[in-house]
């Protein structure tokens, strides 16, 4: 089991569940229900990324190095993709224009897809 890729996973789900709680709580008086929703997307695949650690830290002999790439992939796919989601649905409410940096929705997206197939390759390496 990696304990970091586990950790990883249930800080990212317990953030997940507590942005999810603030949408639902907090910010369905400051922005319109389309907002809500595609901030509740960035929730969603963050949660999404959250099991995946967790599942994947019980991989038996998934070397150091793999640990590594797949820590960064997901750490800033999520940060990319579901931080500039909750900026971007925010926007209205900060003093930053997030669609300045709309690009790290995709940039994130694909690093998140990316970690989902890198693994997939470890295990079809060793099957071989």
């Amino acid at each position: 089991m990696s304990k970091k890729l586990l950790s990883l996973g249930l800080a990212l789900g317990g953030v997940a569940i507590i942005l999810g709680a603030f949408a639902s709580h907090g910010l369905t008086k400051h922005l319109s229900e389309s907002e809500i929703l595609t901030f509740e997307t960035g929730v969603r695949y963050q949660m999404y990324q959250a099991f995946f650690l967790m599942l994947i830290s019980f991989i038996k002999n998934l070397s150091s190095k793999s640990q590594t790439i797949l820590l960064w992939l997901n750490s800033l796919g999520v940060l990319f993709f579901s931080g500039s989601i909750y900026g971007l649905s925010t926007n209205a409410l900060t003093g930053f224009d997030f669609t300045k940096i709309a690009l790290m929705t995709p940039l994130g997206g694909a690093l998140l897809i990316f970690s989902w197939f890198y693994v997939l390759s470890l295990i079809l390496k060793k099957r071989k």
